[in-house]
């Protein structure tokens, strides 16, 4: 497929950008539901993304999947993600009025089927995200048959705690999943392993400058003010431990797995083990 730049008229630049992203053809690849399956989801969802390590790769990488299923599929943020590289959406559309962007969805997302959007290019190669109200209202066009949003962001460290007034997870998500990443685990807690290694040793018990800990990851897993805070009471939630393809990574994430369980927390009805930057992304499965 050709690569086409389109914008709107020179008075109009500066606020509209349009760019179609290289993609693959369907008969290219082998459809593969790995990712669809470990997450147990279901024919229609909205899926919001939080936590540390991974949570842009599992975006586009499940966003791939669906969209060679069949599916139609929005990738966004409701903060700030790094540009999607050629091959990781079909098209994405930027464009500062909200009115706008809901238009072009409703416009386009039978033609392309996989849209990212955002309002805004910043700086550094990032995109401003949409508010999650837009995501509300997107979730009424039942052409769509999942969004998957990333709801916090982490410095590309493995292991964060939220910020007051993040993650920012919209009302209409269906399901929560909770990043970290096991190459944390030994880590010492401070700002340049940990974003936010302040509220991580707060929440964790753990000293800033001690290291991370199963039991710590655990906490951050499972803790009210932790990952997943602000999931709707409605949405279901998975822990989800990347990065098991590093040495000893599998028995790291067991650990963790284990020592989740161990806390009882209801709402976390399984527990992922994942390899994003592998061919095969996911490890196991646990139920707890």
């Amino acid at each position: 497929m050709r690569t086409a730049l389109r914008s709107m008229d020179p008075d109009q630049k500066a606020v509209c950008s349009i760019i179609e992203k290289v993609v693959k053809s369907d008969r290219e690849e082998r459809v593969t539901t790995v990712l669809r399956s470990a997450l147990g989801l279901k024919n229609r969802e909205v899926i919001s993304l939080a936590g540390a390590g991974g949570k842009t790769t599992l975006m586009f990488r499940l966003a791939r999947e669906l969209f060679l299923e069949g599916k139609k599929v929005i990738t966004t943020t409701t903060t700030k993600i790094f540009e999607p590289a050629s091959g990781e959406t079909a098209f994405l559309f930027i464009h500062p009025r909200e009115e706008e962007i809901r238009k072009f969805v409703g416009q386009h997302i039978n033609e392309y089927r996989h849209l990212t959007i955002a309002s805004e290019r910043l700086g550094s190669g990032k995109l401003k995200g949409i508010s999650s109200d837009l995501v509300d209202s997107l979730w009424g066009l039942k052409e769509i048959d999942f969004i998957i949003v990333e709801a916090d962001g982490a410095a590309g460290r493995p292991v964060k705690a939220p910020r007051q007034g993040e993650p920012v997870i919209p009302s209409v998500t269906t399901l929560v999943v909770a990043i970290l990443g096991v190459d944390g685990l030994g880590m010492k807690v401070n700002g340049e392993n940990m974003f936010q290694a302040e509220r991580v040793s707060r929440l964790t018990g753990i000293p800033e400058g001690s290291e991370m800990t199963e039991e710590g990851m655990a906490v951050l897993m499972t803790h009210p003010e932790g990952i997943f805070k602000g999931a709707p009471s409605s949405s279901r939630v998975i822990a989800f431990l990347n990065k098991v393809d590093i040495p000893d990574g599998a028995a790291k994430g067991r650990g963790v797995a284990q020592k989740i369980i161990e806390r009882r927390e209801p709402r976390i009805e399984r527990i992922v083990l994942g390899q994003l930057r592998s061919e095969a992304a996911v490890s196991e499965v646990i139920f707890p």
